[in-house]
């Protein structure tokens, strides 16, 4: 079977749907040095630090983008549990960008695959989404939805996937309730799987500044607790992307 995924795919999304940010950066680290040839003494040195760990922290986002999302088994969802879900329901949730439908009608071929995307494009202004929706189209079916409304049927899904999408829900009080929503919608035996970067160590060693968008291991640990749900399990895929195995019942790990 043809991959689904091509060589160095991750790390050129990044360059293409963040092309601005690296455009600005290089202007900036530019600037900088150009500035450096008409100062001396100290200023130049603290310019010439500025410019160098800008260049680097460039760099270096490319360079984690190519290891986690090229070279890691993210996409080959080996780090997945292979859940009996013949005949069953499968729910993937997305924020606009939808990577891995494909991927998980692959993985489980039996089950009944239903997509759904939040994107409010009032609410998600990033234009690295807007460009990435015009890249890739839906996945065929794809049902548009609002985190207020989820449109799940009580205990109708047997797994629910949040792959990089949960965090999208900036309001904490927001993102509860859609945890609730989900929740409410689980068989009893379904399981969630929350996938996200975490706003910890690994992730500001990669991204700076950037690890702010995501949200912290407290943070959603505190949210899954306030929404009913227990973490049966956590997968660190790497050490920069974590994933929580929840369910409606059983204990909290």
């Amino acid at each position: 079977m043809e991959p689904i995924r091509k060589p160095y795919q991750g790390m050129k999304n990044i360059l293409r749907f963040n092309a601005h940010s690296y455009v600005a950066g290089i202007i900036f680290v530019s600037i900088v040095f150009i500035t450096t040839t008409y100062v001396g003494g100290w200023q130049k040195i603290v310019l010439l630090c500025l410019g160098i760990l800008a260049l680097v922290s460039m760099i270096l986002s490319l360079l984690v983008s190519w290891w986690v999302y090229d070279r890691s088994a993210l996409y080959s969802l080996k780090w997945l549990p292979d859940y009996n879900l013949e005949g069953k329901k499968l729910i993937n949730i997305h924020a606009g960008f939808d990577e891995t439908s494909t991927l998980l009608q692959q993985k489980f071929p039996r089950a009944t695959l239903d997509v759904l995307d939040f994107y409010d494009p009032a609410l998600h202004t990033e234009l690295s989404i807007k460009k990435a929706r015009k890249a890739y189209p839906p996945y065929p079916g794809t049902r548009v939805i609002q985190t207020s409304n989820v449109a799940i049927a009580a205990n109708d899904a047997d797994l629910i996937c949040c792959i990089f999408s949960a965090h999208e829900i900036r309001n904490e009080a927001e993102r509860i309730e859609f945890l609730r929503a989900l929740r409410n919608g689980l068989s009893a035996n379904g399981r969630i799987i929350l996938t996200e970067h975490q706003r910890d160590l690994p992730n500001f060693l990669a991204y700076n500044v950037g690890f702010f968008h995501f949200h912290s291991p407290l943070m959603w640990k505190k949210n899954i607790q306030s929404a009913g749900l227990h973490i049966e399990k956590i997968i660190r895929i790497t050490p920069l992307i974590s994933t929580y195995i929840l369910t409606a019942h059983g204990n909290s790990a």
